[in-house]
């Protein structure tokens, strides 16, 4: 069976004394290992090397003008080149793709917009060619996950600033590597996660840090979308075949990452354990032998991960690619004062108290027994919407990529690249949010055994208070 992960376990003899008890049995794999003291699988955590710095809250100088080359063409890369010619302030320089038709899709694109010409490359050491030019500022990511990593690496050490479609990386020992690699270059790494500039996220986040919820006591989040009608469309197979050799919730950072802003992770909270249960593979197995003619697939079905915080607060994950059901990218706070909900039905619930009165109509009244009505949960979106949101959002409406959300994301990388201000996503949100698909792998593996996250910032998770999207 093909498996990524290489697994030894070794088990000490039973060695009994007067109570009956035998000596526990020990695992150790190749970059982790069990703590008898924790009751947890921890992984090896490097020092910080000398010649690195931490990045956080780290501005980079400014830039006038965000020069960019986009990597990767195909289905999330051609749309990303169309947006970044709505963002103020861009020069698209340079084009690569494993196959030329994307390219040259691109390029035909820039010239019915009125743009000027991007250089284009092609083949396995295109992104080489595009990362080498002297006249690029940003590398924008948009290949297959597993190659995610070598480009953003080989862009950082050419002094390149990187973003990453999702998740940034696939394994933990490739998540030290883009932190060891930022550090040490100066250079941002910055993990593509759209929903959290989604319009509910964002409005929710103003409300938490206005203290609406009280203390947010638990989470939830998913990614649930049968990929049935899309397996065709990943180039040579790609998606499917990383599920076949691939454990765990492999995508989960959709759900997670507007979760750990709103629980200020390594802002003065920190993850910092997970179990995970996997169902076993029926639809997946079905599909990859029909399509690959394999006879064993390594994901499950469906995936449930339970988290624990630093601030003794639960987070609940869910992957689900495969069965029929209804899309579901669930969004979820329970707090103290109040609920918020996203995915299959979005709305609120308040204890009595918590909301202005001018945000009530005439007649309406707080039920914490159920959501509240349409147009008061209107009124609280407009009253709290996000300021990001209330500069640009008729314009990411328009523009569109996800309702809007892709654009939100784009115009901050870009204006923050512009003013010489910190990223709202920065390399350790990168690595915290795509370790768990390793993470909840290996607890799976082991019959759901807790394992530890790593804490990327090396201790300094609490140098930072709160979530800040900085402007000029």
């Amino acid at each position: 069976m093909r498996n990524i992960y290489t697994f030894v376990v070794l088990v000490v003899a039973l060695v009994f004394c007067g109570c009956g008890d035998a000596t526990p049995v020990i695992i150790k794999g190749e970059n982790y290992s069990f703590s008898a003291e924790s009751g947890m699988i921890h992984f090896d955590e490097p020092q910080r090397a000398a010649n690195q710095q931490s990045m956080l809250g780290y501005a980079a100088a400014p830039l006038d003008v965000v020069r960019v080359g986009f990597v990767g063409l195909g289905m999330r890369g051609r749309d990303a080149v169309s947006r970044f010619t709505h963002i103020e302030g861009v020069e698209i320089k340079a084009l690569a793709d494993l196959v030329q038709r994307n390219v040259d899709y691109c390029r035909g694109y820039l010239e019915s917009v009125g743009w000027p010409q991007a250089e284009g490359y092609v083949g396995e050491e295109a992104y080489k060619e595009l990362c080498r030019r002297d006249d690029i500022d940003l590398v924008y990511i948009s290949t297959d996950w597993s190659s995610h990593v070598p480009i953003a690496l080989y862009a950082m050490e050419q002094g390149k600033h990187v973003a990453i479609e999702v998740p940034a990386a696939t394994s933990v020992k490739e998540c030290w590597q883009l932190v060891d690699m930022s550090e040490r270059t100066r250079c941002h790494c910055m993990m593509l996660e759209n929903c959290v500039y989604d319009f509910f996220e964002l409005t929710t986040l103003n409300m938490v840090e206005q203290g609406l919820f009280g203390e947010i006591l638990h989470a939830e989040g998913a990614y649930i979308h049968n990929l049935t009608e899309y397996w065709d469309a990943y180039h040579d197979n790609w998606r499917l075949e990383f599920n076949s050799t691939h454990r765990g919730d492999v995508y989960a950072t959709h759900g997670l990452g507007p979760i750990c802003m709103a629980l200020d992770i390594h802002r003065g909270n920190r993850l910092e354990y997970l179990v995970s249960m996997d169902t076993k593979s029926v639809n997946g197995l079905a599909i990859a032998r029909d399509r690959m003619g394999v006879t064993e697939f390594a994901n499950g079905d469906h995936t449930t991960t339970m988290i624990k915080t630093s601030r003794g607060q639960s987070i609940m994950l869910q992957h689900n690619v495969f069965t029929p059901r209804p899309y579901n990218r669930l969004y979820q706070l329970t707090g103290t004062h109040g609920f918020a909900n996203k995915y299959p039905i979005e709305g609120f619930t308040f204890v009595e108290g918590v909301l202005p009165a001018e945000l009530l109509s005439e007649g309406a009244y707080v039920d914490q027994h159920n959501f509240l009505a349409e147009d008061v949960k209107a009124a609280i979106m407009e009253a709290y919407k996000h300021p990001i949101h209330r500069e640009i959002e008729d314009v990411a409406r328009r523009v569109g990529g996800h309702g809007g959300m892709d654009y939100v994301m784009d115009y901050r990388l870009v204006y923050c690249l512009r003013n010489g201000l910190p990223l709202d996503q920065d390399v350790y949100d990168a690595a915290e949010w795509s370790s768990i698909g390793e993470l909840t792998a290996t607890s799976a593996k082991h019959n759901s055994m807790p394992v530890a996250i790593p804490d990327f910032t090396r201790g300094e998770w609490n140098r930072l208070t709160g979530v800040t999207f900085h402007t000029k």
